[in-house]
């Protein structure tokens, strides 16, 4: 007997996949993107309003994207799914053997002897056949699933919140300290995302935190000079 005391049920994080994944992107996507877009700006402008309108136009334009973009992507995952499952349930009606031999040799190929992987599928076909196809011959499992509409809200809130935090440090920044400030605001805020999202992971923390703050040095650092080639160029 297992003493629940003693061995206290496991947390998983790989529940959370679906939603993490979208929620650090949207989240990520933000901050890089208008940070990116009004350190590129200050850098050719010399009036703070034509910044500002950047970082909002930017966020706006950047979390409907965001909901379109993860919103048509999963849902064609979605359709996909959806056709297997159907293909699956139409051969388990009209060739029934035929996929049970297919359950037999599935857990036979993890280890099971034939005779106790044929035992195993001929109890999990009559327990639930579609479940059992869907998980172990397509790996289809309900924490995994997509879920389109989901996706696209958490996309975009993200998106949202993560655009806002370098806009906000943007409208309280002089303009003559609003590229440094924002700067390395949005680079405080990537750590803190890398981390946090790692953490929620269950992934090292530290290689979160490097990840993000890389690629956004990079994004913020492109766009600068552009912006000042540009600047000067019209200047």
């Amino acid at each position: 007997m297992i003493d629940s005391s003693t061995n206290p049920a496991e947390r998983h994080t790989v529940d959370r996949i679906g939603w993490l994944r979208a929620a650090v992107l949207g989240a990520n996507d933000g901050i890089v993107s208008t940070a990116s877009l009004i350190v590129g700006v200050a850098a050719a402008a010399s009036d703070k309003a034509p910044i500002l309108i950047a970082g909002v136009a930017g966020l706006v334009a950047g979390a409907m994207s965001m909901a379109a973009g993860e919103y048509v992507s999963v849902s064609s995952q979605a359709d996909t799914e959806a056709a297997d499952l159907e293909r699956e349930r139409i051969e388990l009606a009209t060739q029934p053997e035929a996929e049970l031999n297919e359950l037999t040799a599935i857990y036979a190929g993890r280890g099971l002897p034939e005779e106790l992987a044929r035992q195993v599928a001929v109890a999990l076909t009559a327990a639930d056949a579609m479940g059992s196809h869907a998980r172990d011959e397509l790996g289809l499992a309900d924490m995994h699933r997509a879920r389109p509409i989901q996706a696209a809200l958490t996309s975009a809130g993200t998106f949202t919140v993560g655009a806002g935090l370098p806009l906000i440090a943007a409208f309280v920044l002089p303009l003559a300290s609003l590229m440094q400030g924002v700067s390395i605001a949005s680079l405080l805020f990537l750590m803190l995302l890398g981390g946090v999202g790692a953490k929620a992971g269950g992934a090292p923390v530290l290689k979160g935190i490097l990840r993000v703050t890389f690629w956004g040095v990079a994004a913020m650092l492109a766009t600068y000079l552009i912006g000042k080639m540009f600047g000067t160029s019209v200047a």
